[in-house]
């Protein structure tokens, strides 16, 4: 059975290339970065290149990278080591949107249980935050803005530029989960009003396990891992040599494809939406849920009125169809997601929606085939309804 994987917003195939790279350093000599000799010096070198080349891609400097296991950890040691540095300074309140990544949000929950403020704005209906309710939010003793670049639900970008400029004219630090947008949009770290940034590898065809946190100079951090001094003693451990050489493969690829690579992203999801409406056109009423204008070019969130998400999904996994709901499977049943709830959307359209996110290996040949499949689904489950 042909198989069709549009959920690369989930995880993304790794390129070869980057495989290439790590087996290399896999079947090497066995070696840690912080051993003096000869083979922990070379050990050294690679995670100093890998460093020096992903700085160079961010527009920031390579000290101001840490290395970390994946986009998870890179958001709870922004939000918690910021916080807590913060407070120190008698700066307790933290404000974020209903709309992040539950890496941010569930952190800040655990925050709030040590005594922490935190603030969780709206978003519109297309899943934006409003600037003048974020400044609203801010307080004397507001200490952190954290608020995600492009949504991993939805596609929908946010303003972090006016957001950044906002938190530092009150004197507050500012973070973004730039996990989704890395591979599409071009950052110019050192240029932005930004003091704390995630990434994550396995979203741009590197490997899982393996991300990095920007920690602007300056800005004031509390390390939350302990133990030996790697990465400046901002967070302890070993060092993933072959992830970290995989994950600068990954963004060299990324850079020097960068832009075709939006273009033909931002081709999939048009022609995926054009042939969607072609072959349910009389069938079904499809509605795409984010911003028209501010959105990542490969994710694509689509209501199919009248359906219900789970069993559009599980129909979809039988006819070799990879997407998502976006929501957490919890105790055996479907969650909707939080995302769409805090866009305050019709029943009708959270009940139905399923996200569709493009990348490495697809074709718009593919989405030909998937659409007639789509069509012969939603047939199927209204004839069984």
């Amino acid at each position: 059975m042909q198989k069709y994987y549009f959920d690369h917003a989930a995880t993304t195939p790794m390129h070869p290339d980057v495989a290439a790279a790590m087996l290399e350093v896999m079947a090497g000599p066995a070696s840690n970065p912080s051993s003096m000799h000869a083979f922990g010096r070379a050990a050294k070198q690679k995670v100093n290149q890998a460093r020096d080349l992903i700085a160079a891609a961010l527009g920031c400097k390579p000290s101001e990278l840490i290395f970390t296991s994946g986009g998870t950890e890179s958001d709870n040691a922004a939000i918690i080591g910021a916080a807590a540095a913060m407070k120190k300074k008698g700066k307790t309140h933290i404000i974020t949107s209903s709309a992040e990544h539950h890496a941010v949000l569930h952190t800040c929950e655990a925050l709030a249980d040590e005594g922490y403020e935190v603030t969780y704005l709206p978003v519109d209906q297309t899943g934006r935050v409003s600037i003048e309710e974020i400044s609203a939010a801010i307080k004397p003793h507001t200490g952190l803005i954290s608020i995600m670049h492009g949504n991993n639900e939805v596609g929908t970008l946010q303003p972090i530029e006016e957001i950044g400029e906002l938190a530092h004219a009150h004197g507050v630090l500012f973070h973004v989960d730039a996990v989704q947008s890395f591979g599409t949009v071009s950052y110019r770290l050192s240029e932005l009003p930004v003091d704390l940034m995630s990434f994550s590898a396995h979203k741009i065809n590197g490997p899982q396990g393996v991300g990095a946190l920007y920690l602007a100079n300056g800005t004031p951090f509390e390390p939350i891992a302990h133990g030996g001094s790697q990465e400046r003693k901002r967070r302890a451990g070993t060092e993933n040599v072959a992830g970290i050489t995989g994950f600068a493969k990954a963004v060299e690829i990324c850079v020097n494809n960068r832009e075709s690579k939006q273009l033909f992203l931002g081709k999939l999801r048009t022609e995926w939406v054009d042939k969607l409406k072609a072959a349910l056109s009389g069938i079904t009423e499809i509605v795409i849920n984010g911003n028209a204008e501010h959105h990542l070019p490969n994710i694509i969130n689509i209501s199919f009125i009248g359906m219900d998400t789970e069993t559009m999904l599980m129909n979809l996994d039988m006819e070799g169809i990879a997407a998502a709901s976006g929501s957490a499977c919890t105790s055996g049943s479907l969650e909707r997601s939080h995302v769409l709830r805090a866009m305050n959307l019709p029943a009708e359209r959270l009940n139905s929606a399923v996200r569709f996110s493009f990348g490495l290996g697809n074709t718009v040949e593919e989405l030909e085939d998937a659409a007639r499949k789509m069509a012969t689904i939603v047939e199927r489950i209204r004839t069984n309804h």
